[in-house]
């Protein structure tokens, strides 16, 4: 493999101390943003979840904490990925098996193997509150604080938008009670059991529920 290349589709990037990962899946009717149906119907739901994936990816880039890998499910193949592929500095790599947790855990583990790379960022697509600002403080918060080991955005929602971390730690990802008022309480105290210092951020919104729909921007619905 050439070096500069990080494995999986997209243009060559070059490698920094920070991985940023940002996991989606396809804006298909049925598949993206199921629990919206009830108020946009597939279709629509479908829609959001491709404004939302633009929205996100546009943050990612101008953040500017180095190449963004696209974690795609359930592959590759849509062309929004491709579309995002195409602008330069975002890879797409499939998310592969297995519950959100392995899936974070995997793309996190392998992030942090490849060359140079200090710190993995991970965020998904539902929270357009996480804007190139918000990633930076993140980044630097991991990067800058001495003894940090690990950076949270929290959810409103009792979950959390953004995790980063120094190594991987997948006793924060096993048999999580993932979609659930309980995820940022839970992980708060496997990180004491684990003996990791963490920071938080301000918390975000995510937009999961029909009623989350009234704090998104003007005009996205």
């Amino acid at each position: 493999r050439r070096a500069g290349r990080a494995p999986g589709r997209g243009l060559p990037v070059t490698p920094s101390a920070t991985q940023l990962i940002v996991m989606a899946k396809a804006p298909l009717p049925g598949l993206a943003k199921t629990r919206l149906i009830p108020a946009l119907g597939a279709d629509g739901a479908a829609r959001l979840a491709a404004s939302l994936l633009e929205h996100t990816m546009q943050q990612a880039r101008a953040a500017k904490l180095g190449p963004v890998w696209l974690a795609c499910a359930p592959d590759t193949t849509h062309p929004a990925f491709a579309a995002q592929a195409g602008q330069g500095g975002v890879v797409l790599r499939e998310q592969g098996q297995g519950d959100l947790g392995a899936r974070m855990q995997r793309m996190i583990a392998s992030a942090l193997a490849g060359p140079g790379a200090q710190r993995a960022i991970v965020i998904g697509t539902d929270a357009p509150g996480l804007d190139a600002v918000v990633l930076r403080r993140a980044d630097a918060a991991l990067g800058q604080l001495e003894g940090t080991d690990a950076v949270f955005v929290p959810a409103l929602d009792g979950g959390y938008a953004l995790i980063g971390l120094r190594r991987a730690a997948p006793s924060l990802f096993d048999a999580m009670p993932w979609s659930t008022a309980q995820v940022m309480a839970v992980t708060r105290q496997r990180l004491v059991a684990a003996g990791l210092h963490h920071v938080e951020l301000d918390a975000v919104r995510d937009i999961d529920e029909p009623a989350d729909l009234l704090h998104l921007p003007a005009g996205w619905v």
